[in-house]
Formats: C-alpha cells, structure tokens, sequence
C-alpha cells in the first residue's frame, strides 16, 4: 500500500497530546462497513480492532443501520434520561427474553451512564453499600476503567499515576497463573482473610475480567474463575465480572463466564451492547441487591435510546437463533490455528499465543517488537493493536462478523508483518 502524507494539523494544534490510537495510525478515516475502513485517500484498511471490541457487529452493519435510521426517521426519542420510552421497553424485553432467561439469570437491568467506567463505579458503589465495607480486591494487570473508582482496581502503574491523588480501597492479588503455577490458587488471598494480622480490611467484593485484555489476552481457566466464586461465597464477598470487552459474544457465549458455570452477583457490559458503536452501559445484579433508593446513582446520558434501538436489533438479529456462539468459536479456531503456524515460523520470537473466541494474542519475548509489527501491519492495511503492562502483546480483535475470507486476509498480513519484523 503507498501512503501519502494526509493532513494531520488540526488534530496536531488543537487536540490535546492525551490522543493514542491515532499515533499508530497516522491516516484520517472517512468511511467503514463491515470489517474494513476507508481513510480520505481512498486507501482501505481491514479491522482487527473493532473499536476497542465495540463494535463486534462491525462497522455501520445494515440491519442495525436500517433499525436507526427508522427510529431517527418517525422522530424517535434521543435523549430520555431514565424516563420510559418505547426503545427502552424493546430493548429491556429483547434483553430479558433472548440473554436473560433462556441462561436462567435473576437480574436486574441499571443504565448506570454511557460508558464501561460508568458501569464499574455503579458496581463499586453498590457493592460497598450493600457489604457495608470499603475494600475491593483486584487482580495483577487489571483494567476497568480511567475514573477513580476503576482505577483504584486497574493495574497499570502509567494509567494509575495519571489520577493524580492516591488510589485507594483497592487491594490486587494473583491473577491466574501470575506466579507461573509455583503456588495453590489463591493460597495467598485466603490466608490474608483468615488472618487477623493481615492488615487487609474484609472485601466488600472481588472484580475480574475472565480474560484480560488490556491487560495482554491473560486468559482465567475455568476451575480457576469456579475456585473464586466459591471462595467469594465461603467469605462473604461479592464476586463482580468486568464483561465489559470480552462480554456481548467475544469469547464465543454471550456473557464470558458462562463456559465456567458461574453466576456473578453483579456484571458490567458495556462497549458492544450497542452493536452500532452508540455509547451504551448495563450494571446487572442480583434482585436481592437492588437496594438503590431513586436518584441515589443517576446520570445525564443513562437514555441513549438510539443505543436502545440498535441494541435491540443486534440481539433480535444475532443472539436468538443460538447461532453466533458456534460461529465465533469456529473462527476462533482459524485465528488459533495461524497463530500456532506463526509462531512455529519463528521459534523463540514468541513466549506464547493465547485467547479464547475471537479475541486473542501474540506475546513477543522483546517486548519492543509488538509495537513494531503492529506498524508494519498498518503499512500492510491491517489495524492491530498490542496490549500488556509493556506493550508486549499484539492484540487480535476482529468483529464477530468478519468472514472467514477476511479472517484468513488479515491473517496472512500479520504473518507478512511478522516475516517483515522478525
């Protein structure tokens, strides 16, 4: 692909130094459908990004557009703080008949604001207020969220120093295989709880992601997120799934932690709930915690109702037939079998590939090459992005309505990145 130079000066003069994505991406996009984008220079790009895994339906899909436009056309409401509207009726009955009792879960549905962040300080905050307590426990290389409450429980030293005060009632532990298997599951997480000499505070509740992807692709095993929940129930603390990215059929089932049999007492879902890319956030909880009084957690933008209509839509198209689940693992697959031929091709260039569905990573043992393979992947009309305390992983994040051609495109272009770069 030849690049010309595109005119990046207002962006460069009037936004703030804080911008990323656009840094390795250094082109101005125009157009996007399906799994590719259009830059102004009429180049295109295939997406293994996804916006950041919200937009698992892809770019602009058409059912979801059609749905939107409608709505926008016969002057649906937009804006409806929590007031009740018809596009919040059909999305909570879709969501309740298509998610909710088809899994046999309880719980109750809170539009806590528009974003994931949104999401976790509502799970936060009730979770200490039901538990009367203050503490949260974490895990190693977490991520939930840039406000100060989901920072408090995310673990990377550069995202945690931008708050600018100190970050408290948070306490990290292990995360699965954080001490290479040397040490029984969560030996050290209960010998604190049971130990009056500790120093740590009882937990009102644990949070996890069942896999890390901000984090590098760190996947929990079953037995492993089993083990958390009972020792959550054993001592009295609520377990909190982030569902945030690797929720809404990432990992292959809807919620990510329906492989592990477990039902968690609170889950946030946020970006691809949507389907469309449309700010949208869920806390779910169980009934019997549901002891808000009106108005104590509220917020301008909880009643995105396009978000409603296209979230709607996208379980209404996707998630009724049972379809999708079988489709992602299948394709989850294909990715796993490239990334086994790629790093076969270059012995001790990687320390491992791992994911599950179709989100999935590559660590490289120089922690510099990630980065440097997820640029020539751009130069190539491939976004990748890389994950990991150091940047160390490249991230794998197609929509889950990427074809299996497209799949096997992006793919072979990783694999020339890597040849380019190894």
């Amino acid at each position: 692909m030849t690049l010309t130079q595109p005119d990046l000066s207002v962006f460069e003069t009037v936004e703030s130094e804080v911008r990323s994505y656009c840094r390795g991406w250094p082109t101005v996009f125009d157009r996007a459908q399906g799994s590719r984008l259009t830059d102004e220079d009429g180049h295109t790009y295939l997406d293994f990004f996804a916006g950041a895994g919200s937009l698992n339906y892809g770019h602009n899909n058409a059912v979801l557009k059609r749905a939107l436009l409608d709505y926008i056309e016969r002057d649906g409401i937009t804006h409806g703080l929590d007031m009740s509207t018809t596009a919040k009726r059909a999305f909570l009955e879709s969501f309740q008949n298509i998610i909710l009792r088809p899994r046999d879960l309880p719980y109750k549905v809170m539009f806590p604001g528009p974003t994931g962040a949104n999401s976790v300080e509502a799970a936060l905050k009730l979770a200490r207020k039901v538990k009367g307590r203050e503490s949260i426990v974490s895990f190693t290389n977490a991520f939930h969220g840039m406000s100060l409450g989901a920072l408090a429980v995310t673990g990377n030293s550069m995202k945690r120093a931008g708050a600018g005060i100190p970050l408290v009632h948070g306490t990290p532990m292990p995360f699965d295989n954080y001490l290479d298997g040397q040490t029984p599951d969560f030996l050290w997480f209960e010998r604190l709880l049971e130990d009056q000499g500790s120093g740590l505070n009882k937990p009102a509740a644990v949070i996890v992601e069942t896999v890390q992807g901000e984090g590098g692709i760190n996947v929990a095993r079953t037995e492993w997120l089993r083990a958390l929940a009972a020792l959550c129930q054993r001592q009295d603390m609520l377990l909190i799934v982030d569902d945030i990215q690797m929720g809404c059929g990432r990992t292959g089932a809807f919620f990510s932690f329906e492989e592990a049999g477990i039902v968690p007492d609170i889950v946030t879902v946020s970006k691809s709930i949507s389907g469309y890319g449309l700010p949208m956030a869920l806390t779910l909880f169980k009934p019997e915690l549901d002891i808000w009084e009106p108005g104590e957690h509220n917020g301008t933008f909880r009643g995105n109702n396009p978000a409603f209509v296209t979230a709607a839509a996208a379980l209404d198209t996707y998630w009724a037939d049972g379809q999708m689940e079988k489709q992602t693992l299948a394709r989850g697959e294909i990715v796993e079998a490239h990334l086994k031929a790629i790093a076969e091709e270059h012995p001790g260039t990687f320390a491992e590939y791992r994911g599950r569905g179709l989100v999935w990573g590559l660590e490289c043992t120089d922690k510099s090459l990630a980065n440097k393979i997820a640029g020539r992947a751009f130069e190539l009309g491939l976004l990748i992005e890389t994950s990991g305390p150091e940047s160390e992983v490249v991230k794998l994040l197609p929509a889950l309505t990427t074809t299996p051609e497209e799949l096997d495109e992006g793919l072979r272009i990783l694999a020339r990145a890597v040849r380019d770069c190894a």
